[in-house]
């Protein structure tokens, strides 16, 4: 539940910003067709669930979130670059996302990628690792 939990606070950041900018996402399961010119694409990469108590009632649920920057080929990586940068400023490390009394905090700091290019994009992955504990 929590794993869902923290797919809906970073979901809900990008979305917002990403609206603020009219730059689509494609969400996990959810494809975009026809692929824009410029778009994010949102995964999470959830790491085992762990219990750090002989209790049992400790779960630590982290991973990785990676945003996509898709931007078009050949006109050179500065707008994917920059739209990097910007998700960096978005999800800063220790940034802390709450909802009630949970909270998960990101543990690294925004890192891209190598870059990518396909047949219409230029791709630069940007990742950044998060946790949550819950008693």
């Amino acid at each position: 539940m929590s794993q869902k939990l923290i797919r809906s606070l970073l979901q809900g950041r990008l979305n917002a910003f990403a609206a603020a900018r009219t730059l689509p996402v494609a969400w996990e399961n959810v494809g975009l067709d026809p692929k824009p010119s410029k778009y994010l694409r949102f995964n999470l990469l959830k790491a085992p669930t762990v219990s750090a108590d002989l209790a049992g009632a400790h779960r630590e649920y982290s991973g990785v979130c990676q945003i996509s920057v898709f931007t078009p080929k050949g006109k050179g990586p500065t707008d994917a670059e920059t739209l990097a940068a910007d998700l960096a400023e978005l999800f800063p490390l220790n940034d802390r996302l709450t909802s009630g009394g949970f909270v998960m905090q990101i543990t690294s700091p925004c890192s891209e990628g190598p870059a990518i290019t396909g047949d219409l994009h230029f791709m630069v992955p940007v990742s950044f690792t998060y946790r949550a504990d819950t008693i």
